[in-house]
Formats: structure tokens, sequence, C-alpha cells
């Protein structure tokens, strides 16, 4: 051991590693603002730059008004991820 080094334990998660199962993906859902995130999103679709069909788009007036309540609500119906992009 050099010096300055010292042995740390990493810590151990409660949780049990589960397996993903094959061909699952994410089921996305992006709170995107109507000026930029959402504009540079209609801009890749109009250049047809293509991005997986498990990210749906929400587009807000601005997502500094994104209300909590829509997050958690997302993810009481299922969603696996939440991206807000403004």
């Amino acid at each position: 051991m050099a010096i300055g080094e010292e042995n740390i334990e990493k810590p151990k998660s409660p949780e049990k590693k589960r397996e993903i199962p094959e061909g699952w993906s994410a089921n996305i859902i992006a709170f995107a603002c109507h000026y930029c995130a959402f504009a540079a999103a209609d801009l890749a679709g109009v250049m047809r730059l293509p991005y997986p069909p498990n990210v749906k788009v929400v587009r807000l007036p601005c997502t500094g008004k994104l209300d909590q309540a829509y997050i958690l609500r997302a993810f009481e119906r299922g969603v696996d991820g939440v991206f807000a992009a403004g």
C-alpha cells in the first residue's frame, strides 16, 4: 500500500441484484420546454434522426413550472424514468 492510500470498503446495498430480462427496455417520459428542449426534439424529427420509441415527449410551456405531482404520477402509472429538459 502506498502512502496516503487507505483500504476503504464499499457500502453494501440491502437490495438483491436482479437479472434484466432480454428484450426489456425502459419506459421513459420526457417533459420538455416548448421553447428549448421540445424545439430540439422537433428539429431531430424533422432531420429524421432516430430516437427510441420507448421515450414519450410531453410538451410544456416551461419546465420551470413543472409540478412534482406530475413526476410522481408518472411513476405511479408505471413509468421507469422521467426526464425534465428545459
